[in-house]
């Protein structure tokens, strides 16, 4: 039976780090892809937007996913941290698209990251996988990134991971932990505004799910059930034994962190739905915003 392998770009991050964690503990050969010093014989030095990557190292292998990109939780976004956050996406996935194509029929399949992000703001719209994508700077960034993923390679043999923001304590519940700690906790905006959502565990999963099932396109990484900003600050209160009482007016947010990354990141009303996971069989551990709050607090 032939060893399967996995090619992993971006493995540093938490989602990088989790997944390739998951592969190894079942058996799954894994390539890094690594900028730095190796940890690894398996580590593989590349130099994205500098230099092609040798095609070699990506033959034989089941896929290739491409988890690379500077945080969007990095504020402000200065004119030159919004370079940084394009380059840093756009170079990784084409120099990978670019060995891809050259493989032809031998090449693996590419998974490419991208995020929820790419439909803006859509209140009181369900956004299933067709949906049009948004006009803040970031959904912009994410059309051109799985624009650089497609580019050349036969459609079926590419998968966008539209990621929502991960409930863990070094994702989306950072700063709201340390806020709700102190007794800061509270609305953000109007706190009725639908936040997509999902564990890192069903992250995981589903990018897995992804590469075994061969699903191809845009896939939304998001929980199967909406929740409000405001759902998940309260289940955080709660659950840290914390008040909510304390609001961030949207006006303010706009000030602070300036208007597209407040609306990008924090007052977007997007109720993305995991349509073309549930489709092809996907069934998620943690199917509500509590059950993500609870498991992401016993990390």
């Amino acid at each position: 039976m032939k060893q399967r392998r996995v090619v992993v770009a971006g493995a540093s991050g938490l989602i990088g780090g989790a997944l390739v964690s998951s592969l190894l503990a079942d058996g799954v050969e894994v390539t890094r892809l690594v900028r730095g010093a190796s940890r690894s014989p398996r580590d593989v030095l590349w130099a994205p937007g500098e230099r092609p990557l040798d095609a070699e190292v990506l033959e034989g292998a089941d896929a290739v996913v491409v988890l690379n990109g500077a945080s969007i939780g990095r504020l402000p976004w200065t004119r030159s941290y919004r370079r940084v956050l394009r380059e840093s996406r756009l170079g990784p996935v084409a120099t990978a698209a670019q060995a891809v194509r050259s493989l032809g029929a031998r090449a693996p399949r590419l998974v490419s990251a991208s995020a929820v992000g790419i439909y803006g703001s859509a209140p009181g719209e369900i956004l299933t996988e067709d949906a049009p994508p948004g006009n803040t700077f970031l959904a912009r960034l994410c059309v051109a990134w799985e624009a650089e993923a497609r580019r050349g390679i036969d459609p079926d043999r590419v998968a966008m991971l539209r990621t929502a923001p991960l409930v863990h304590p070094e994702g989306v519940l950072k700063p709201m932990i340390l806020l709700t700690r102190l007794g800061l906790g509270g609305p953000i905006g109007s706190g009725n505004q639908v936040w997509p959502w999902i564990t890192l565990t069903d992250e995981v999963r589903a990018i897995r799910h992804v590469i075994d099932s061969g699903l191809s396109g845009p896939v939304n990484l998001a929980g199967p059930t909406p929740a409000t900003a405001g759902d998940l600050g309260r289940i955080l209160a709660r659950e840290m034994h914390r008040p909510y009482l304390v609001p961030a007016p949207e006006f303010a947010l706009r000030a602070i962190l300036g208007s597209d990354a407040a609306e990008s990141l924090l007052t977007a009303d997007a109720d993305v739905r995991p349509s073309a996971l549930l489709d092809s069989g996907f069934d998620f551990r943690h199917r509500y915003v509590g059950e993500a709050v609870e498991a992401a607090l016993r990390v």
